[in-house]
């Protein structure tokens, strides 16, 4: 007779993330983690306090595996090859799991996901502050580079460049060479002219 499996939340939250990257973040539920599992739902809800906290478990995995995977491939660079071990980084997580990535892109209030969550926004401000851009600037750049790798690797995940010509490796690497140029010639001060309405 086999043995029932040992749950923890930290077990759930692997199956977890990996129904995410089979099926997608979105659908991922306590009833089918429960099946991967081999246990009835209520076995999941002893463990884990709904399907919000599953997700927010999931969220702080991502981050904590991505965080890993960021120091490990910025250490002992600086500038342009920086910045490029980051941004090929994220995109390379996201290829290999898209619904792990997914969980790193929602909004998230579990207190699980804030310490990885931060540590990862700290290790692309370090990327940004290397190019030598004033403290009251940095912010800036690190949301630019964020959105812009963010909105490639979304488009790529979900096939967006499958029917289109060039090869999107081309429009990755000048990508990647458009945002070291906008670092390296950070403006300062934005004319009153070119403000946003708020």
């Amino acid at each position: 007779m086999s043995s029932r499996p040992t749950l923890t939340p930290d077990s759930l939250a692997t199956t977890a993330a990996d129904i995410a990257d089979e099926l997608g973040f979105e659908r991922l539920s306590v009833s089918e983690v429960a099946r991967r599992a081999g246990v009835k739902p209520a076995s999941v809800y002893f463990h884990l306090d709904g399907a919000d906290d599953l997700r927010g478990r999931v969220s702080a995995l991502a981050l904590a595996e991505l965080g890993d995977r960021l120091a490990l491939a910025l250490a002992g660079r600086a500038g342009r090859d920086a910045l490029g071990a980051l941004v090929d980084t994220v995109r390379g997580y996201a290829l290999e799991h898209p619904g792990r990535w997914e969980a790193t892109q929602v909004r998230i209030t579990a207190p699980e996901a804030g310490p990885p969550g931060v540590r990862v926004g700290a290790l692309m401000l370090g990327v940004v502050r290397a190019y030598g851009l004033p403290e009251e600037e940095q912010t800036h750049a690190v949301r630019l580079v964020g959105s812009t790798v963010n909105g490639f690797v979304r488009l790529h995940v979900n096939g967006g460049f499958d029917h289109s010509q060039p090869d999107p490796e081309d429009s990755w690497l000048r990508m990647t060479q458009a945002l070291d140029s906008a670092l390296t010639h950070w403006p300062v001060t934005v004319a009153p002219d070119q403000e946003s309405p708020r």
